[in-house]
């Protein structure tokens, strides 16, 4: 029933969060050497009820895709950096969603 040209709460929700965790990657990548070229996140999330029979966005899937612009982090060093991204991530230090990060690199 909503408006479809609108952004409903709970598309923003997820969108704030995969925004941040983006930001904070890409300025760790950059620090750490690693140029990226593109970057797109298929974010997802999962609205359940709580004990209370109240809906909440209970779970976050992050599924970030890096093409990089010259050399490509190894697998050990791609999960470093998103996991140095979501420990810095404000928004997610600021909510109790559990947050799970799924990087692809190209």
């Amino acid at each position: 029933m909503s408006d479809p040209l609108g952004i409903d709460p709970e598309e923003a929700f997820i969108a704030a969060i995969a925004a941040c965790h983006m930001l904070w990657f890409l300025d760790i990548a950059r620090r750490s050497g690693y140029a990226a070229a593109t970057y797109h996140d298929r974010a997802q999330g999962q609205l359940t009820a709580n004990d209370a029979g109240k809906l909440w966005l209970s779970h976050v899937d992050l599924r970030p895709r890096t093409t990089w612009a010259d050399k490509v982090p190894s697998r050990q060093v791609l999960e470093r950096l998103h996991h140095e991204a979501h420990e810095n991530c404000y928004i997610a230090n600021s909510v109790t969603t559990r947050i799970d990060v799924w990087p692809e690199s190209k």
